[in-house]
This record gives structure tokens, sequence and C-alpha cells, in this order.
């Protein structure tokens, strides 16, 4: 019986050792995850190199301004602010200071 048992391992093994690599599919599930980070590594650098990003002239001007016009609404809302500040806190505008966004130091 041992002499049937090591003959079936053997050639099991023979069998197993026959086999090129590709044929066993725990490579194949080891190789699948980082052949996929590569294949999308070059679809990336495909992407990059194809459709550059456009470069924005003079972007600090246009921040600048964009700040400006917002300070300008912000101050535009100024009398609206103090109204609805008066109007919900029974404050009288005298109390609050030019700006409307504090309560004026006597």
């Amino acid at each position: 019986m041992n002499t049937q048992l090591s003959q079936a391992q053997s050639s099991q093994l023979q069998l197993s050792q026959a086999q090129p690599w590709w044929k066993f599919g725990h490579v194949w599930l080891i190789v699948a995850g980082p052949l996929a980070v590569v294949m999308a590594s070059f679809f990336t650098l495909y992407l990059a190199l194809s459709r550059p990003d456009p470069v924005i002239d003079d972007y600090y001007r246009k921040g600048i301004e964009i700040n400006k016009t917002i300070d300008a609404q912000r101050d535009a809302m100024a009398p609206a602010l103090l109204a609805r500040n008066h109007a919900a806190t029974g404050i009288s505008p005298s109390g609050l200071s030019q700006s409307g966004l504090s309560p004026a130091k006597p």
C-alpha cells in the first residue's frame, strides 16, 4: 500500500512540476493586482500627456478682483443686515457702530 501511495504522490508531483507556471490559477491571482495598477498608471500617463491643463493668465489679479467684488457685495448688504438685526433684537440702530456689525463702544 505504501508503494501505491508513494507512486501516486510521485506521479502527482511530476504532473505539477511538468506544468508551466501560467497554468496555475494562484499565480494569476497574485499577478492580476499589480498588473492592473501598471495598466492604470499607463492610462493616466496617456491622459496627462494628451490633455495638458490650460495655463491661467494672471490668476493673482483675478483673485484680487474677486475678493473686491465679494467685499463690495458685503458692504452693500450692511444696511440690510443692520435692519435685520434691529428687527430681531430690538436694539436701536443708533447704538450700533458705523459698519453695523458690532455695538458701538461708549
